[in-house]
């Protein structure tokens, strides 16, 4: 069984929307504007790289990364892997060329049964709706979340308000920064 790793920049709040920029969000881009940038708090983010098989988007991720990624040096790693993306509206002629193959799933049984193939680690980048869904169906075995020290009120969460059992979870790697940033690596315990 493969190992889903969901990974995200996140405000203490839990906010994950715009953290690079987004047109529309009042506090677009808020993990560089409001946070000092140090190399080593992003550490994970290569070795991310070096450990995945394939990536998973939902949608909305991936038309927007799906026209930049490609062609940036800094994700070079990511350019041949396979990629899954979750949509009940995507078609296959929006989906880019010369980034890998990619693969639309329709459902979350899709993503389940994806789990069940042999092969190395799926890593999920962005897609806040699509992180939720997959959360609240227990389909997520780790978490990467750089927690940056911020309160942005409003925008996306990583997690939904869904009422339900509680779900433990195991630190099994943290470091904090200079500038405030943590590094906080959670196992799902099943």
């Amino acid at each position: 069984m493969r190992t889903l790793i969901s990974t995200a920049f996140v405000s203490l709040d839990g906010v994950v929307e715009a953290p690079g920029g987004e047109p529309g969000y009042r506090n677009s881009g808020w993990t560089f504007k409001n946070v000092e940038f140090l190399p080593e708090a992003f550490e994970i983010k290569g070795r991310e790289q070096k450990e995945a098989a394939a990536m998973l988007f939902g949608r909305t991720s991936y038309e927007a990364f799906s026209p930049v990624w490609p062609g940036m040096e800094e994700f070079a790693d990511y350019k041949n892997l396979p990629k899954y993306v979750v949509s009940t509206k995507l078609g296959e002629d929006a989906l880019v060329d010369g980034w890998g193959e990619t693969t639309i799933l329709r459902t979350l049984d899709d993503v389940a049964a994806l789990k069940e193939t042999e092969g190395g680690p799926i890593i999920m980048h962005g897609s806040a709706t699509l992180n939720q869904h997959l959360s609240d169906a227990g389909l997520i075995d780790r978490y990467h979340l750089l927690v940056f020290p911020l309160l942005l009120g409003a925008g996306k969460r990583l997690f939904s308000a869904t009422d339900k059992d509680a779900q433990q979870l195991r630190l099994v790697e943290h470091e904090a920064y200079a500038n405030g940033v943590q590094k906080n690596v959670f196992d799902v315990v099943r």
